[in-house]
């Protein structure tokens, strides 16, 4: 599945972290690659999203999700607070669950209702998660599919803490 989207490749910097024993060092010193991040976007096994309430106040949720075509795609009830949070306020940031080695992905939630689309997406989470979804859950009365586009992404591995710490930049289409 390509959704017509082509395939990006983010720019790959040191983050900015005043106070946390980072070195100076030339461009890329120790920096992460982008395929590490992508392994870690895809095998996670739960996900949190933060997405943010019509007053402002922080609301954060765990959601499964697959990782396709440099995006992560998930669904939820369509009446549930984060699904009427994104589709209020699309920009959200969304992390994996291994805290010693995260991604936390940053950008913009988009309703998807296509349905070869949300089929394709549906396959990978049954096949991800081992479970038989139908076509039940692709009923937009009753549920939101979303896909994140990621705008930019952080990670590091707390065994390296002071030389791991990448961020990955998308270039915006």
């Amino acid at each position: 599945m390509d959704g017509g989207m082509a395939r990006r490749e983010p720019r790959a910097a040191r983050p900015y972290m005043p106070g946390y024993g980072m070195l100076p060092g030339p461009e890329g010193t120790g920096l992460l690659p982008w395929s590490w991040a992508e392994e870690r976007l895809r095998d996670s096994h739960d996900y949190w999203l933060a997405s943010v309430w019509p007053d402002g106040r922080p609301h954060v949720m765990p959601v499964w999700a697959v990782w396709l075509d440099d995006c992560l795609w998930f669904s939820s009830s369509r009446q549930s607070r984060k699904a009427r949070n994104l589709q209020a306020n699309p920009p959200c940031v969304i992390t994996t669950d291994q805290a010693r080695e995260p991604v936390i992905l940053e950008g913009c939630a988009e309703l998807i209702v296509d349905r070869q689309q949300l089929a394709e997406v549906l396959a990978a989470e049954n096949a991800k998660y081992s479970t038989e979804y139908g076509p039940e859950l692709l009923d937009p009365e009753v549920n939101s599919s979303f896909r994140i586009v990621a705008r930019s992404a952080f990670g590091l591995t707390t065994d390296d803490f002071a030389g791991s710490p990448t961020k990955w930049v998308f270039e915006t289409p």
